[in-house]
């Protein structure tokens, strides 16, 4: 249900007071750029339940990690960084399994044309008799 968590829903009001903080830090969040409410046709500031969370992870690094908001800025920044390169592991692993079958897939081909193929030899010192080839006529 992320479409449902990526809804906005809350006015500036209800937001802050589900973040548990005042609407006027939610404000200043906003012109940092720490947070990008929706708006109404109307300019409504709208928020949603992404927008909160990511409200109260602001709320956590600045009371309990003692960062200024340039350092939350940074954190974060790093933060979806590193949710974009895990996404993209996870692409490239993918890419990489079906590569692999497709191999797997194509050294069995092989195998199978040449056990086609093979000629099952003689014991060492064991005599072979060919027949004659016939010699077309003069």
């Amino acid at each position: 249900m992320l479409e449902d968590r990526m809804r906005p829903l809350f006015m500036i009001s209800v937001a802050a007071e589900l973040a548990e903080m005042h609407p006027q830090t939610l404000r200043m969040y906003e012109r940092r750029g720490l947070i990008r409410p929706k708006r109404s046709s109307k300019s409504t500031r709208l928020y949603s339940m992404e927008d909160i969370e990511r409200l109260r992870r602001i709320q956590h690094l600045v009371a309990e990690s003692g960062l200024n908001l340039a350092g939350v800025e940074r954190v974060l920044e790093m933060e979806e960084l590193m949710e974009d390169l895990q996404r993209r592991v996870q692409e490239l692993q993918t890419e990489m399994d079906r590569f692999a079958a497709e191999a797997r897939e194509q050294v069995e081909a092989v195998h199978r044309s040449y056990r086609k193929e093979l000629v099952i030899l003689p014991d060492p010192g064991e005599v072979i008799v060919l027949a004659s080839a016939r010699r077309p006529a003069r």
